[in-house]
C-alpha cells in the first residue's frame, strides 16, 4: 500500500534526514523559460550595465486569497506587523512553525480591502491553504506554478509576472507608458499602460537595480512581452534565461529554498497528514557536506536568513511563543561568503585532470545539486561556524559567491573554508556522482555582495540589519 500523505512517508522512512538526502527530486528547475536566449553571462550583465526582462511567470505559485477573515489569517500566520498594510502594498511574508522555523517567504501583496495574492514556492501556499481551512471565513483561489516540463502542451497561467530592472528600465517603462511614470515608495504599487492595456506595478527589484515588477492576465503574454522587448531594443534590454534568473539573488542576498520546519512539531502532526505524500515536503532533495541525524538542525530562523526586521511582536501569531525566546544577538547572520578563484579553479579543472581526485561536479552558473543545500563552513581550526546554502557564480562581479549563515563572532572580512562536495562519496541523489570533498577558501563579506544593492535596496529587505 502506498504512503497516503508526508507524515506516511516519514514514519515509513523512519530517517527524515536520509529521505531527503537520497531524494530522486534533483536541483531545482525553472520551468519553461529557455536556460538562454544570448547567454547567460551577457544576460547577468544586462541588469547591472543596460536592462533586463526577468520573467516570473512561470516558476513561482500565486494563492489568491479573500473574504472577510483574509487578514486575520494572514497576520496569525505570519511574523509580519499587518498594524500598518495599506492596500496597494506589499510585504515579504514570512511564516514560521510553532517551533520557530522559517517555513519559507514570498511577497504579499494587498490588492483591495478583503483581497490579497501570495507569490512564491509551494511550502508557504501549502501552509496557508491548510490553516484557511481551520476556522477562517476566506476564499482561496491557486494557481500552481507552471509544469518542468510540459512537452509540447499549451502553458497556461492567471497571470504572467515580468520585471524590467537595470540603469535604463525606467527609459524602457516610459517609452512603453507613453509618458513619466510616477516612482511609488518601495514595495508600493502602481499602475503602468502597457500594450493597450492598464496593468499593476509593484516597486521591487530582484537584481537590486531600479525598475519594476509587473502583472496582467496571462492571454496577453505574448503581446505585452513582444511589446516590452520591443520598447527596450534601443536601450539594450535582454530577456533573461532560467540559467541568469538564479545569479541575482546571490548579488542581491536572497536564500531562496530553506528547508520548510515543518517535519517534528507535534502540533504540525495535522498539518502532514494534509500534505501529499509527493508533494514538496516529501520530496525535497537535501544536499551538501553539512550532514546531521536530526532534521531540526537543518532549520533556520528568521535572523538567520536576515528575516529579523520582519518579526514583530505586536500580534499573536504561529511560532510568537518561540521567537520570544529567542536572543537575536547569539544568532548566526546572513552573509556572503566570496570563494578563492585559485581553487574554484581546481574545482572547474578537475573533470579534465585524468590523475587527480574526481570533486562533486561544479556547475555554472548556479552549481546547487539539491533543492535545499546546506554545505559547512568552517573556521581556521576547523570548527562548524555556520552553513553555506546557495552557491553559483556571478558574471557581474567575476566571483563564485555563495549565501551563508554564521555565527555572529565571525566578522567580515575574515577567512573560512566551505567544504564542497557530501561525505563518504556522495548521496543517492541523482545530481550527485562518487567523489571527494574540497575545502574551498572563502572571505566572509557583506550581504547583499553588490554594492548597488546594498546602497539602494530599503533598509531590512535582503540587507542584514545587524
Amino acid at each position: 500500500m502506498s504512503a497516503r500523505n508526508l507524515q506516511d512517508v516519514l514514519d515509513r522512512a523512519g530517517d527524515t534526514v536520509k529521505l531527503l538526502r537520497d531524494s530522486q527530486l534533483g536541483a531545482y528547475v525553472y520551468p519553461v523559460v529557455p536556460a538562454e536566449f544570448t547567454n547567460w553571462r551577457r544576460e547577468v550583465k544586462s541588469w547591472r550595465d543596460t536592462a533586463v526582462l526577468f520573467d516570473q511567470s512561470h516558476h513561482m505559485v500565486n494563492l489568491f486569497v479573500s473574504g472577510k477573515d483574509a487578514l486575520r489569517l494572514l497576520s496569525d500566520t505570519g511574523t509580519n506587523s499587518t498594524a500598518t498594510f495599506p492596500v496597494d502594498s506589499a510585504k515579504q511574508f514570512v511564516p514560521v512553525s510553532p517551533e520557530g522555523g522559517v517555513i519559507g517567504d514570498g511577497i504579499l501583496f494587498r490588492l483591495a480591502e478583503d483581497e490579497f495574492v501570495f507569490v512564491g514556492r509551494a511550502p508557504v501556499a501549502n501552509w496557508l491553504t491548510f490553516r484557511a481551512g481551520r476556522g477562517y471565513d476566506v476564499d482561496l483561489r491557486r494557481d500552481e506554478r507552471s509544469p518542468m516540463r510540459p512537452y509540447g502542451k499549451p502553458v497556461t497561467r492567471e497571470l504572467w509576472r515580468f520585471q524590467i530592472q537595470g540603469p535604463k528600465a525606467w527609459a524602457v517603462i516610459e517609452k512603453l507608458n507613453g509618458g513619466p511614470v510616477e516612482q511609488v515608495r518601495f514595495f508600493r504599487m502602481g499602475h503602468l499602460n502597457l500594450a493597450g492595456q492598464r496593468v499593476r506595478t509593484l516597486r521591487h527589484g530582484m537584481a537590486g537595480a531600479p525598475g519594476l515588477e509587473l502583472w496582467g492576465p496571462y492571454e496577453s503574454y505574448d503581446r505585452v512581452r513582444d511589446a516590452i522587448l520591443e520598447a527596450g531594443r534601443e536601450f539594450g534590454l535582454e530577456p533573461c534565461g532560467s540559467r541568469a534568473y538564479s545569479c541575482n539573488t546571490l548579488e542581491s542576498g536572497w536564500i531562496p529554498s530553506p528547508l520548510p520546519a515543518v517535519y517534528t512539531s507535534e502540533e504540525l502532526r495535522p498539518y502532514r497528514e494534509w500534505l501529499p505524500a509527493q508533494g514538496y515536503e516529501a520530496t525535497n532533495a537535501l544536499a551538501g557536506s553539512f550532514v546531521s541525524d536530526r532534521i531540526e538542525d537543518y532549520y533556520t530562523n528568521p535572523w538567520e536568513l536576515g528575516y529579523g526586521s520582519f518579526v514583530k511582536f505586536d500580534h499573536d501569531f504561529v511560532g510568537r511563543d518561540a521567537l520570544a525566546a529567542v536572543d537575536p544577538a547569539t544568532q548566526r547572520r546572513k552573509v556572503t561568503l566570496a570563494w578563492h578563484p585559485e581553487d574554484v579553479a581546481t574545482l572547474l579543472a578537475a573533470p579534465v585532470d585524468h590523475k587527480g581526485p574526481q570533486y562533486q561536479f561544479f556547475d555554472l552558473p548556479n552549481a546547487n545539486y539539491g533543492s535545499s543545500n546546506f554545505d559547512s563552513v568552517l573556521d581556521a581550526d576547523g570548527t562548524l561556524v555556520g552553513l553555506s546554502m546557495f552557491t553559483g557564480y556571478s558574471a557581474n562581479e567575476r566571483a563564485v559567491l555563495s549565501l551563508a549563515t554564521v555565527d555572529p563572532g565571525v566578522p567580515i572580512g575574515a577567512e573560512v573554508q566551505v567544504v564542497w562536495g557530501e561525505p563518504d562519496g556522495g548521496s543517492r541523489k541523482t545530481t550527485v556522482e562518487p567523489h571527494e570533498q574540497f575545502a574551498v577558501r572563502a572571505v566572509v563579506s557583506p550581504a547583499p555582495y553588490s554594492v548597488v544593492a546594498r546602497e539602494t535596496y530599503h533598509a531590512g529587505w535582503r540587507t542584514n540589519p545587524r
